[in-house]
């Protein structure tokens, strides 16, 4: 089966009232984002919803292997075309129906008449295009409420469309339409879940990463690159920062107790990334904290860690166990990449005995022993960026 155009469904985005062409302009340019390798597609934006247009039939199949993943479509369908006259749409209406499951089925046909010039009515089109399914598919049954499957017939100007599958979208906001925030991007698992879901709440991201050669090894950097890589598959990509943090971790190493490094470690990177947030114009920063899942997630070391910033620190994961992160994780792809067997610089790191309830005068007092300024200047100043995308982005934009 041979699809001419993909309908495609706003959902909570039809609610946005006077600011809904805001959000549709958002969700039409990540949708062009996420194809700008498919030459052929082409999409075109009404009130309440899209339609990709793509002449090439392997563009087609791989436009709808990428839309489920794209944050603010609430579902899409395959559409055939045909000429808008009864036995040309009697002709397609079987080819749409072979291409669903109809055995012990039910179905109901829903025309919709775009085309007021045409010469039957709803009832009328009904009879005749349910009259001729039913001849050809003995399986099927009628059923007028919550059918197993509605075909849809959409007769226009230009032809009639027909389809009878409908795929689930990803849901939420587009991306980039609330905001920009800063992703601490650990490699674990916990932290690419909270960047996911950020982003289905249409938050754009930059990531970054602390990493400790020759502690931490190429390979855990490329996990890294591969989950910032994988979150940009949800409809925006995302810009990747290397920390280089060896020299901080060191001092770090030597100057606090041992109890208390972590705390401090993660105080500093948080300033870190606070530095970098101000830089790029980013209005938060996004953690993968989970309350009480280790030492630096109790409410006594998060209080410590904030007191280095008034930035909004957003933690969407601080109620989710770890079975519904992991849960998660395998859902939208970045499990299977977390899971890669290379350390990142707080596993090589960590403490025995992490205090679980670090008293910040305590925290500060050993901190004061040593000027970290320095060194936190020199690792942003020092840090790469890694933006894979940005000039096929470019390019892209030149065609729109």
């Amino acid at each position: 089966m041979e699809w001419n155009e993909l309908l495609i469904r706003y959902g909570e985005l039809s609610l946005k009232g006077r600011n809904r062409n805001t959000f549709v302009r958002r969700l039409k340019k990540n949708i062009q984002l996420a194809m700008r390798d498919l030459p052929t597609v082409k999409l075109i934006a009404e009130r309440d919803r899209m339609f990709l247009h793509a002449s090439d039939n392997d563009d087609m199949k791989e436009a709808i292997e990428r839309l489920p993943f794209i944050f603010g479509i609430q579902s899409f369908s395959p559409v055939a075309k045909c000429q808008a006259d009864l036995e040309s749409i009697k002709e397609k209406a079987l080819d749409v129906m072979g291409s669903v499951e109809t055995t012990d089925k039910t179905f109901k046909v829903e025309i919709k008449r775009s085309d007021k010039t045409f010469p039957l009515v709803t009832g009328e089109l009904q009879q005749e295009i349910g009259g001729h399914v039913l001849r050809h598919f003995p399986d099927l049954g009628v059923k007028m409420k919550k059918p197993d499957i509605q075909l849809l017939v959409d007769i226009r100007k230009d032809g009639a469309f027909l389809t009878a599958k409908t795929y689930k979208g990803a849901g939420g906001m587009p991306v980039g339409s609330n905001g920009h925030s800063l992703l601490m991007l650990s490699g674990g698992i916990d932290s690419p879940v909270a960047g996911y879901l950020m982003m289905k709440r249409g938050v754009s991201l930059d990531a970054i990463h602390f990493a400790s050669p020759p502690f931490t090894s190429e390979m855990a950097k490329k996990k890294v690159m591969d989950l910032a890589d994988r979150l940009g598959s949800f409809g925006a990509h995302v810009r990747l920062h290397i920390i280089p943090f060896t020299e901080l971790q060191q001092a770090i190493v030597k100057q606090v107790p041992n109890n208390l490094s972590m705390t401090t470690t993660r105080r500093i990177m948080l300033e870190i990334a606070d530095k970098v947030r101000e830089e790029i114009g980013a209005m938060g920063i996004v953690t993968g904290e989970s309350l009480g899942q280790v030492a630096s997630q109790t409410l006594d070391s998060m209080t410590a860690i904030n007191a280095v910033t008034s930035t909004p620190v957003l933690r969407p994961l601080i109620a989710s166990d770890k079975l519904e992160i992991i849960d998660l994780a395998q859902q939208i792809g970045t499990y299977d990449i977390s899971i890669r067997p290379f350390e990142d610089c707080c596993t090589i790191f960590t403490p025995s005995n992490p205090k679980t309830k670090p008293r910040l005068e305590k925290v500060t007092h050993y901190e004061s022993y040593f000027d970290f300024a320095p060194l936190i200047e020199e690792a942003v100043a020092k840090r790469s960026v890694i933006d894979e995308k940005s000039t096929q982005q470019n390019d892209f934009d030149d065609l729109l």
